[in-house]
């Protein structure tokens, strides 16, 4: 059956309290899920990116300076980016969701689409309007409206999502976005020629 997208708001409402976002409940322990990266696995340098989709800053990265880094240094085999997610909110959360709702091969074209497109989703004012709006870039990408509505149904994925974020950023004491760790070494947002120089330290150029 079809559901609506008051009921698929409803359900993940429900599942996002579950998942123990803030002030919404505890989380439950999950199984992993996957670790989305873009280079070559075994790149000399790894840089670990925390985002959140919500968040302007991480849009500004994701536009401005992260292509810059993919041409000269993902691209070229020099540096592997592993792309954590991250969930102070549940709008956060539901575009996580219709993110990997797509074959992995399209998870970064939305992620894309979700930043270049923030403030256009991500401001509307109401969740239901919001939600709208993430159904049509996942339509964009070549997913139904079925499809989005199974994905987001998905109590245990929205679970598990939260206590993979919840449990690398304590780890990694990440509590803001954007955050970065180059090679394990946590570093704060900077512009694209600093970060540059601290891959370039990192590669022993």
């Amino acid at each position: 059956m079809h559901l609506t997208r008051r009921q698929t708001l409803a359900a993940l409402a429900l599942a996002a309290g579950a998942a123990g976002l803030p002030g919404l409940g505890a989380a439950q322990e999950t199984a992993g899920v996957a670790e989305m990266s873009l280079g070559d696995p075994n790149a000399p340098v790894t840089l670990v990116e925390y985002a959140m989709f919500t968040c302007p800053h991480c849009a500004v990265f994701a536009q401005e300076v992260l292509p810059k880094i993919k041409e000269n240094y993902i691209d070229t085999g020099k540096v592997r980016l592993v792309f954590r997610e991250v969930y102070f909110n549940k709008p956060a959360l539901w575009a996580a969701m219709i993110a990997r709702c797509a074959p992995e091969d399209r998870y970064f074209g939305i992620v894309d689409a979700l930043f270049a497109r923030q403030q256009d989703w991500a401001g509307q004012a109401s969740e239901q309007a919001m939600l709208e709006k993430l159904y049509g870039i996942g339509r964009q990408a070549g997913l139904t409206n079925a499809e989005m509505d199974a994905c987001m149904q998905d109590r245990a994925k929205a679970e598990a999502l939260v206590a993979e974020y919840q449990k690398n950023a304590a780890a990694d004491g990440v509590d803001s976005t954007p955050s970065f760790l180059i090679n394990g070494k946590k570093e704060g947002n900077m512009p694209y020629e600093e970060f540059a120089a601290k891959l370039d330290a990192a590669l022993g150029a």
